[in-house]
């Protein structure tokens, strides 16, 4: 993800802000980190529901109906 920050401060460095620059440094830091969090999360979500279209609701019911107490709360 190196090549991706390195981008991201390439484009900031043509917008005309000093990366090594508080208002540059930050910006930069601030888009790497939200497009990074953007595509975990996005891959995340899209593996979660790939598994859960496997698992029709009553069978995910009789799964966790089998638990009871602080184990079911955590699950």
């Amino acid at each position: 993800m190196r090549w991706f920050n390195e981008l991201i401060g390439k484009v900031i460095s043509a917008a005309g802000l000093d990366i090594n620059g508080r208002i540059g440094g930050s910006l930069q830091f601030f888009l790497f980190d939200f497009i990074k969090i953007l595509i975990l999360l996005s891959v995340l979500i899209f593996i979660i529901s790939y598994i859960q279209s496997y698992f029709p609701p009553e069978r995910t019911k009789k799964i966790l109906g089998r638990f009871h107490g602080i184990g079911a709360n955590s699950l």
